[in-house]
């Protein structure tokens, strides 16, 4: 613990229960915040919120759910008050070439990673007015250089960019900060799934090297938090990122020169079947909607 402007404030962290989300929470936590976990899985949640220092509420929900979100942000009104500082971290991902993909799995991507972001955003908005609070929106490398295999993660990661670019404008004037993460692969259970899939492998392979390198998540997180005290409009995990940002115009070409030399190849050496929801959260994704079925 050491002073922090987050000391005594209360943070909301979607996706929570593992991963980067989890990572989050812990490195707020040092800093003295009070926080609200939020996500799907209610035993990793409560494990989660046990390995803090009180207080803390883990709250199963639904993020693209707006009457369950609404409930969710009452909750944390009334057990701890109004946040603060919100973090859109909740995402799921797939894979496959997009002719093969399921079309339910397909737009799940975009509803979870953009329709809920923006939804987060929606039911705080007001508690963000007024704390004069900050937005962190999570967003990628994939928001920057699409890449093929990837169409929903990329479109989504894309979307939720300009999303938090609008909001960043629209709430300026009244004090309310908003960032955004642009962040490389991160070791999660989502990444590490990822690399079960020949086709998945092929794409980071086919990426320059400092491209390649998994970050743990404790160090992205890290890195985002200190955004979060400084209330930055954007951070870059690595800082290389930023050039990425800069040379983004040149990044569509590239990447058709190179799938149009490494996709016939890969095709021809494997199957490519779609991956469907990648990592334990893409699963209990996929358990929500068929309990829903």
């Amino acid at each position: 613990m050491y002073d922090s402007p987050l000391a005594g404030r209360i943070v909301v962290v979607t996706g929570s229960a593992r991963g980067l989300g989890a990572a989050l929470a812990h490195a707020f936590a040092e800093r003295g915040a009070r926080l609200a976990l939020l996500g799907l899985e209610r035993p990793e949640l409560e494990a989660v919120a046990a390995s803090l220092p009180p207080p803390v509420i883990a709250l199963e929900v639904d993020i693209t759910d707006y009457r369950a979100l609404e409930r969710a942000a009452d909750e944390v009104r009334d057990r701890l008050g109004r946040p603060s500082v919100v973090v859109a971290n909740a995402g799921i991902a797939e894979g496959g070439p997009f002719a093969g993909s399921d079309p339910e799995s397909w737009r799940r991507v975009i509803d979870v990673n953009l329709v809920g972001s923006a939804l987060t955003a929606r039911v705080f908005l007001a508690d963000l007015l007024t704390t004069f609070g900050y937005f962190l929106q999570v967003a990628s490398l994939a928001s920057i250089g699409t890449s093929p295999m990837m169409s929903a993660y990329c479109a989504s990661k894309a979307g939720v960019e300009s999303f938090a670019h609008a909001l960043q404008a629209e709430v300026a004037h009244e004090s309310v900060g908003v960032g955004i993460a642009y962040i490389n692969w991160t070791d999660t259970d989502m990444t590490r799934d990822a690399d079960h899939y020949p086709v998945l492998r092929e794409l980071r392979a086919h990426m320059p090297g400092p491209a390649r390198k998994v970050y743990p998540a404790e160090f992205v997180a890290e890195r985002l938090v200190r955004a979060v005290e400084h209330r930055r409009t954007s951070v870059y995990v690595p800082a290389w990122l930023r050039l990425a940002q800069l040379g983004r115009a040149i990044l569509p070409p590239i990447v058709l020169r190179v799938s149009r030399r490494a996709l016939p190849r890969l095709e021809a050496d494997h199957a490519l079947p779609p991956t469907g929801l990648l990592g334990a959260g893409g699963v209990a994704d996929e358990e929500l909607r068929g309990r829903r079925a």
